[in-house]
Order: structure tokens, then sequence, then C-alpha cells
């Protein structure tokens, strides 16, 4: 049978009880890559994991005949996909032993409109920021020094009136600026 289930087209999955995903198909991993071994929340944007963490929950204690939901996951190049997914608890007699999943449907997530203040290059390092990229991650990215990316922030950062890099991701996910 897993066979059959690795052969298929619809991305598929398995999360042990612990949360780690313990297996996925080839259709699943084009779009998070490898990630056999890791948590599940390793697929899941910062600020998603929480509710990550309570979906699981829910799919490994909830109705035998499984749940629906909509999540956000990033592929391994940090771009954000939002996904449905419908999982049902595995069972071996009477214990869960994890979570059984399928991607129902696969969206592109707009990008978000940029922030009227802000200048192209600070509305481009606050998207790096919302995907949880780090400085140097963004300097890479944008071919910036580290200084370069730092100064950006510290604009952004004044501009927004916020104080920290997640006030800034918060503050423009609460006006709609980046994308959930």
């Amino acid at each position: 049978m897993e066979s059959a289930i690795e052969r298929i087209n619809v991305p598929a999955y398995v999360i042990d009880r612990h949360g780690i995903i313990s297996w996925i198909n080839p259709a699943a991993e084009k779009i998070v890559g490898n990630v056999r071994g890791l948590q599940l929340t390793s697929v899941l944007p910062p600020e998603g994991r929480r509710r990550g963490r309570e979906f699981f929950t829910r799919d490994l204690h909830g109705p035998p005949r499984g749940s629906d939901s909509r999540a956000v996951v990033m592929s391994p190049d940090g771009e954000r996909i939002e996904v449905d997914l419908s999982a049902v608890p595995l069972k071996n007699g009477n214990h869960v032993v994890g979570v059984f999943g399928q991607v129902k449907n696969v969206g592109e997530i707009p990008p978000a409109p940029p922030h009227p203040s802000l200048t192209p290059r600070q509305n481009e390092v606050l998207r790096l920021l919302e995907q949880g990229r780090s400085t140097k991650q963004i300097a890479d990215e944008l071919h910036l020094s580290p200084e370069t990316v730092r100064t950006h922030i510290r604009h952004l950062l004044r501009k927004l009136g916020v104080h920290s890099r997640l006030e800034a991701v918060a503050f423009a996910r609460r006006d709609n600026l980046v994308q959930s």
C-alpha cells in the first residue's frame, strides 16, 4: 500500500504522535522539500507554528473521521504556499500513533501591497523578514552587505513606529501589508 501512496500525484504525509514528519511522498516533497525526521513546525512560517500544533493535536486526538484545515507552508526557498489539508488519526489497534494527511489544494499567495511610507528596498526587506529570514540571508538574497540590511531594518522600524523585527511583521500583517 505504501508503494501505491508514494506514486500518486496528491501530496501526502504521515506525522508521528510526537509531531515528527515520519513520511512524505514525492508530491509533498515537491512542495516542502525533504523534511523527513523534522518537527511538523519546520514547514510552517513562525507565526503559523502555534496554530499548526493546535491543528495537529486536534487531528491526533480528534474525530476518527478526520478534519480539514487551511494552512500556509514554507517551500525550501522560503516561499509561502497556501494549502488545504485533510487529515485523519492513524491507529495501531486502539492506540493513535500519528496522523495521515493529504493536501487537497495548493495555491500561491499573492504578494502583499507595499507599505506607502517605505522605500521599495525597505518593502523587500520587510517581505523577507516576514518570511523569517536572517540579516545574512536577506543580505545574500538582495546582494547587499549585512550592515546595509541592518540600516534598512532600522529605518523601516522607525517608519513603522515599532521596536523589533517581530513587531514590524505584526504591524504589516495587521495593516495587510504582508500575507498570512
